[in-house]
């Protein structure tokens, strides 16, 4: 991964999520459910590699997984159309969007989702005529070697390619940006000292562990 990527998270980009957040939508400020893909930015202090030791901010004691499927953009791509926009990912990535447990969704996280070590991330997992469309694959998050959350990619509101084609409709992704395709609104959580391990079937997994800040990461 480039050092200038940029990593883009999405929210409310699966029906389970839409459906319990469905009360808010209709009351204020916004009014009405969102029309546009609802993204936000994990900065470069987030990233994390397989196996890292994620130190928790002072205080937290408990965050959500945020287990994902990342697209990794092979190519600078604008307007890109349903039809090709498969064409623009050069390679996957097993995700975790970390964030520190919140229910409010009309102020930006930043506190939540942006602190040091927010973002494991695997390697690049090579594209393959042989692999399922990215809607087809089911993501397993374990904590402890305990399943705690199982959730189908069959289950988004906009595909990958329809997400693609709407990002991309008002902002360019440069190659080696990551896109992944959403978390669960209030998933699972993992705490202080727990192993956690997510599992994409066909793809590989991505492990990482969790400390408190007073603890030496290493």
């Amino acid at each position: 991964m480039s050092a200038q990527a940029t990593v883009f998270g999405v929210i409310l980009n699966d029906h389970r999520s839409m459906q319990r957040l469905q009360a808010q939508f209709t009351a204020a400020p916004y009014l009405t459910p969102p029309r546009a893909p609802v993204l936000h930015i994990k900065p470069s202090n987030t990233l994390a590699r397989e196996g890292a030791v994620v130190v928790l901010p002072s205080g937290a004691e408990q965050l959500e997984i945020g287990a994902s499927l990342g697209l990794v953009i092979g190519r600078l791509s604008s307007h890109l159309s349903l039809e090709n926009a498969l064409a623009a990912v050069s390679a996957y990535v097993i995700m975790a969007d970390l964030s520190l447990p919140h229910a409010q969704y009309y102020r930006p996280a930043i506190r939540e989702r942006c602190f040091d070590g927010a973002c494991p991330i695997s390697p690049k997992i090579a594209l393959s005529p042989e692999l399922p469309q990215p809607e087809q694959l089911s993501i397993r998050s374990y904590v402890n070697d305990k399943l705690v959350e199982t959730r189908n990619l069959a289950d988004l509101v906009r595909s990958a390619s329809e997400l693609l084609r709407d990002v991309t409709e008002f902002m360019r992704l440069d190659s080696n940006d990551i896109l992944h395709l959403g978390v669960l609104f209030q998933g699972a959580q993992a705490r202080v000292g727990d192993a956690v391990r997510i599992v994409i079937d066909h793809l590989g997994e991505l492990n990482f562990t969790l400390v408190a800040s007073s603890e030496e990461k290493t």
